[in-house]
């Protein structure tokens, strides 16, 4: 029995030992309560844990290993906050201004130096070019010609080496981020795809956490003047193993950036191969499974239940009964949202003389503006005034605005329409 109460304590200890917090202070008149805590796989967040706050102060508790980017999102004002973390304690403060985040000061030494590199990295890549250029109509024994090549050649000079024992995430991310993605006037080489895949097939963990996996596999589908991108994305898949969870992320990866730019062909392809795995499917690529399954042709386009309607007293979409719907994702601050609704607006009453509705949900952030906008709008609006954070873009895998369905009486999507001209061709309505 000794033993068992003794293996008892050394677990204990042990998963003591892995947890770390999360710790965020803000001024008292920050209005918002509830905070939740993300991860990161890919270029997917996850949800750790929502928590409230005490006293400005929000402490969130991780209770495992984790290395990589972290966020905290307040719902309430829409405010996000990125961080890292090396598996230690998180602390920081936020200076806020009008409920919103005007700066972050970090207290723990990770955030702080990882803060430091990256205004490091920015000035390098986006100053010195410009310093470069004001030097030429400069002599250096002039006071100002001096301090000037004293900033270029302090920009110029190597970043300060980071201990890879002692901060393995910052030196993980610099080291790669400077090697495939930096576009520095010092990139002396082009990066071809045999040397990514090599890294995508040995690289650890940190890969999923580091925010570093989506541009890499946009820079691996554009290197080298690629004109086959089927066999670029056989060639790696077939080294990283679909069967793999590295394989299978890489796979959700590529899908998603396959419909960000509208290369249909490719995404349906390798959602089709993503589909037909016989093995086990890892969380990222069954969430992309997922949210690609609930718009299909023909499928039951999934309920949502509305935060704050105007122009129905519906309580959901599905509870708004007529025999076509349009649903349609927009945003006050999208061009061509801006150029494309004016469109439907002007046959909105021809439409609703043939028992169509349209229903518009939105991905904006500013009440005031959403509200001027929809002013004008007389059909069904709604937004969770969360911009991308919104819940509805995964559920309905919204990559750009506007995006339309048209739905049938019993919520079928009958057509996924690329342009509002198409939506008022599909009603025979000009």
């Amino acid at each position: 029995m000794k033993k068992i109460y003794m293996l008892s304590a050394v677990l204990t200890a042990f998963a003591l030992q892995a947890q770390f917090t999360v710790t965020i202070q803000t001024p008292a008149d920050f209005k918002d309560q509830d905070a939740i805590l993300y991860t990161l796989n890919g270029s997917k967040d996850i949800i750790v844990t929502k928590e409230q706050s005490k006293n400005s102060t929000w402490t969130f508790k991780y209770p495992g290993h984790y290395m990589g980017m972290m966020k905290v999102y307040f719902p309430g004002s829409n405010n996000t906050v990125s961080f890292i973390s090396e598996n230690k304690n998180v602390n920081f403060k936020l200076d806020i201004q009008n409920n919103k985040v005007k700066d972050v000061i970090y207290l723990d030494e990770a955030n702080n130096l990882m803060s430091k590199q990256q205004e490091g990295s920015q000035k390098k890549e986006l100053i010195l070019p410009a310093l470069a250029q004001i030097k030429e109509y400069y002599k250096d024994n002039t006071d100002f010609g001096k301090a000037l090549k004293t900033e270029i050649d302090r920009l110029s000079g190597a970043s300060s080496s980071i201990d890879a024992a002692q901060h393995p995430f910052i030196a993980y991310y610099n080291t790669n981020y400077s090697k495939f993605l930096s576009n520095s006037p010092d990139a002396v080489k082009k990066i071809d795809q045999e040397e990514i895949i090599n890294f995508l097939d040995k690289s650890g963990d940190m890969l999923e956490s580091s925010s570093l996996l989506r541009p890499l596999l946009v820079a691996y589908l554009n290197s080298g003047g690629n004109t086959n991108v089927t066999a670029s994305v056989d060639k790696l898949l077939d080294r990283l193993k679909v069967e793999t969870p590295r394989g299978q992320t890489v796979l959700s990866e590529l899908i998603d950036i396959f419909d960000v730019y509208q290369m249909d062909e490719y995404k349906s392809k390798y959602l089709s191969l993503a589909k037909n795995l016989k093995c086990t499917i890892n969380d990222r690529l069954a969430s992309t499974l997922k949210s690609n399954a609930n718009i299909e042709m023909g499928a039951v386009f999934p309920n949502y239940k509305f935060q704050s309607p105007v122009n129905t007293t519906a309580k959901s979409l599905h509870d708004i009964k007529a025999d076509k719907k349009v649903v349609v994702f927009w945003s006050s601050t999208c061009s061509h949202c801006e150029s494309e609704l004016p469109k439907l607006l002007e046959k909105y009453n021809d439409l609703k003389s043939k028992n169509i509705q349209i229903v518009g949900l939105s991905l904006d952030v500013d009440k005031n503006s959403y509200t001027q906008k929809i002013a004008a709008f007389p059909w069904v609006n709604d937004s969770e005034l969360r911009g991308w954070n919104s819940s509805y873009t995964d559920l309905y895998n919204i990559h750009a605005t506007p995006t339309y369905f048209i739905l049938d009486a019993n919520n079928k999507i009958i057509s996924k329409p690329d342009h509002v001209g198409d939506v008022l061709e599909y009603f025979k309505v000009k």
